[in-house]
C-alpha cells in the first residue's frame, strides 16, 4: 500500500515538473521572438490615419509609420524599394534602435548612418529622422540619402583644389618672368622674349578665368540667356574661323560639310564655343599637315555636329573621364597649346543646357570623333504644319580651309 502511494506521489511530482519545464520553455521562446512575429495573435495593429498615409505616399524619400511594437503600419514606395523596410519590419538594426530611443524619450531623433546592405556592396549614407505621431507609441521614420550631397561636396573640394593649382601656375610664371624682364633690362632681345612669354601666360590666365565663369553660369538654374533660332552653318563657320591661326600654325586643313537649312534653338555664342573647343582640340592632337573634318547633318529629330581627326587618339581608360573638369589626356601638350582642361567640360554642359548630349569615339593611333547631338528646330510651314523630311535634305556644302 505504501509502495503504491509512493509511486503515485512520484508520478504526480514528475508531471508537475514537466508542466513547469514546458511553461518555462514557452516563455523563453516567446521572449526571444520579435514582436512583429506575434502580430497575428497578440498585437493589435492600429490603422494609420489616412491623411498621414497619403502624405507619406507623396514623399520621394523613404517614409514609414511604425507601430508601438516596431511593426510597419505603413510604408511608401521609396521605403520598400530602397531597402529601408523589409516586409513587416525595419531592415536595419541601427535604424530600429533610433526609433526605440525616440519612443522612449517621446521626442524626435536624428542620426547619420553609414551601412552596407550586402557584403562588398556600395556604402550607403543615410540620415534617419524619427519622432512620435501619437501617444500610443506610433512613430514616423523619414530617411534621406546623403550620397548626392557628399558627392557634390567632394566635387566642390576637388574643383577648389584644381582651380587653385591652375591659377597658381600662370600667376607664378608671370611673377618669375617679370623678374626676368627686370634682370634683362639691358638686353632688348631678352626683354622681348620674356614679354612674349608673359603675354602667353596672361592669355592662359584670362582664358581660364573666362571658362570658369562660363562653367559656373552653365551650371546655374537658368544658363540659357538667349534662346533663338541658330543656323548650324553659321556656328560651324564661326567656330572654324576661331581656329584659323592655330590650324595655319600646325599646317592642318579643315574640311567643313553642312547640310543646308539646319537650325537649332539655343544660344549661338554658346554653341560656337562648344564647336570651337572641339575643333581646337582636334587640331592640337593631330599631326602636322593632317586634316580635320567638321560636319553637321540631320538625324531624325536631332542635329549631329561631328568633329573628326586622325590624330593620336584617346586610350579607352581615359574615355570615361575626358569630360571631367581639368582632366587632361596629355597634360604637357595641352599646356603647351594654352589648354585649361575645361574645354570638354564646357562642351558637355553646353550640350546639356540645350537638351542635347556629346559623346566620343576614339582609338589610339586612329584618331577621334566627337559628336554633339542637339534637338533640331522644325520651323512651321505657312499652313501651320511641320515640314516634311524633304525640306531638310538639301545639298551638301563643302569648304577646304
Amino acid at each position: 500500500m505504501l509502495r503504491a502511494v509512493y509511486w503515485w506521489l512520484a508520478g504526480f511530482l514528475g508531471l508537475g515538473i514537466g508542466v513547469l519545464a514546458t511553461w518555462a520553455v514557452i516563455r523563453v521562446v516567446e521572449a526571444s521572438r520579435h514582436p512583429v512575429d506575434t502580430l497575428a495573435t497578440s498585437v493589435q495593429v492600429l490603422p494609420v490615419e489616412p491623411t498621414l498615409a497619403t502624405a507619406a505616399d507623396l514623399m520621394e524619400m523613404p517614409v514609414a509609420v511604425i507601430g508601438a511594437h516596431d511593426e510597419i503600419l505603413h510604408a511608401n514606395e521609396a521605403a520598400l524599394t530602397s531597402g529601408v523596410v523589409d516586409g513587416s519590419r525595419v531592415a536595419d538594426n541601427e535604424v530600429i534602435a533610433l526609433v526605440r530611443a525616440s519612443r522612449e524619450k517621446d521626442a524626435g531623433q536624428r542620426r547619420d548612418i553609414d551601412l552596407r546592405r550586402i557584403p562588398h556592396g556600395p556604402l550607403l549614407h543615410w540620415t534617419a529622422s524619427t519622432g512620435p505621431v501619437d501617444g500610443h507609441g506610433t512613430m514616423i521614420l523619414v530617411v534621406t540619402d546623403r550620397a548626392p550631397l557628399l558627392r557634390a561636396d567632394q566635387a566642390r573640394r576637388d574643383f577648389v583644389a584644381n582651380i587653385s593649382h591652375e591659377l597658381k601656375t600662370p600667376i607664378g610664371a608671370v611673377s618669375i618672368l617679370a623678374e626676368a624682364v627686370e634682370g634683362a633690362a639691358d638686353d632688348p632681345d631678352g626683354v622681348r622674349h620674356f614679354a612674349g612669354r608673359m603675354q602667353a601666360e596672361t592669355a592662359r590666365l584670362s582664358a581660364l578665368v573666362t571658362q570658369v565663369i562660363d562653367l559656373s553660369r552653365l551650371q546655374s538654374d537658368e544658363p540659357l540667356l538667349r534662346a533663338e533660332p541658330v543656323a548650324a552653318r553659321e556656328v560651324l563657320d564661326d567656330a572654324v574661323h576661331r581656329a584659323d591661326e592655330l590650324a595655319h600654325r600646325r599646317e592642318v586643313a579643315i574640311v567643313v560639310r553642312c547640310q543646308k537649312g539646319l537650325e537649332v534653338m539655343g544660344d549661338a555664342a554658346l554653341l560656337t564655343d562648344a564647336v570651337a573647343n572641339l575643333v581646337q582640340n582636334a587640331i592640337v592632337y593631330s599631326a602636322p599637315r593632317a586634316r580635320v573634318s567638321v560636319s553637321a547633318r540631320s538625324q531624325g529629330d536631332r542635329v549631329e555636329i561631328a568633329v573628326s581627326d586622325n590624330g593620336i587618339g584617346i586610350a579607352e581608360k581615359d574615355l570615361d573621364r575626358i569630360f571631367e573638369r581639368f582632366y587632361r589626356v596629355d597634360y604637357a601638350r595641352s599646356r603647351d597649346n594654352g589648354g585649361t582642361g575645361l574645354g570638354l567640360s564646357l562642351v558637355k554642359h553646353i550640350a546639356r543646357v540645350h537638351g542635347g548630349a556629346v559623346d566620343v569615339w576614339s582609338k589610339l593611333g586612329q584618331g577621334s570623333t566627337f559628336t554633339l547631338r542637339l534637338p533640331v528646330r522644325t520651323a512651321p510651314s505657312p499652313t501651320g504644319e511641320a515640314p516634311t523630311d524633304s525640306t531638310t535634305t538639301d545639298s551638301t556644302a563643302e569648304d577646304l580651309i
